[in-house]
């Protein structure tokens, strides 16, 4: 479907229907999400890119339209029960997140963001989104957009005893709450940058990892590599959307 601009309808029946949510479609009425199929508009909305190279040297790429993650995010799309995910749904993630964190450990990644200087970076987790938003109004990522032909990473790095409190903070208090009002965003920057958690901007990022990785894509592991390439494709998807819906949050 990639760059056909063919319409491309998306009916919200997985685990979190990220994809679904950030695109703000009702995710209990499927009518309504049929009936724009028919009486709707079009809209292109950008997807990402992720190459993959394997131990054995091989290279595959994939698409993917939330995001690409690797180390923690990985563990914890692995850890996560598919029976739980049938029964309770979004929810069954938080115990895969409750099996993976005991053994959570950091590890080196050397990184490239567009044609900038090589950085490197020891992490529990880095994300390459498409777009932000988490189920329960959480943005894991603020300021992703759909349409802007930018893709937003997240560097996530645990400091301390109490580090994954402080990510959680981050995360839900000062993204999901915090930023929404004009006091909370001069609240955040009085505060200062907060270290556990690095956000970057780019077309293309570049990661290469010191031994094999877990991946995942759009919450499907896909096995260990040591080197990924994610690039976005502006306007990959053109989205089929019910009349009048507002895309300003895109």
């Amino acid at each position: 479907m990639a760059g056909t601009g063919v319409p491309f309808a998306v009916l919200p029946g997985g685990t979190g229907n990220l994809f679904a949510r950030n695109l703000g479609l009702p995710l209990l009425d499927i009518e309504k999400v049929m009936e724009a199929v028919f009486t709707g508009f079009t809209h292109p909305v950008d997807m990402g890119w992720a190459r993959l190279s394997r131990t054995d040297g091989s290279v595959t790429e994939h698409g993917f339209v939330v995001l690409a993650g690797m180390g923690l995010d990985a563990d914890m799309i692995a850890n996560t029960r598919p029976d739980l995910k049938r029964s309770v749904g979004w929810v069954a993630y938080l115990d895969g997140a409750a099996r993976s964190l005991p053994g959570a450990k950091p590890f080196r990644v050397v990184y490239q963001i567009d044609d900038g200087r090589l950085h490197s970076a020891k992490v529990h987790s880095m994300l390459f989104a498409n777009c932000g938003a988490l189920p329960a109004g959480i943005a894991l990522l603020p300021d992703a957009s759909l349409d802007d032909g930018a893709m937003d990473i997240a560097l996530i790095q645990a400091t301390g005893p109490l580090g994954w409190l402080g990510i959680w903070r981050k995360v839900w208090w000062d993204n999901s709450v915090l930023r929404r009002t004009r006091a909370g965003r001069l609240v955040l920057e009085r505060r200062g940058r907060d270290a556990s958690i690095r956000y970057l901007r780019g077309a293309v990022a570049e990661a290469a990892m010191i031994g094999p990785t877990s991946i995942e894509l759009d919450g499907d592991e896909l096995g260990v590599a040591v080197r990924m390439v994610c690039r976005v494709q502006r306007g990959g998807l053109t989205i089929v959307l019910p009349e009048g819906h507002d895309t300003s949050r895109f």
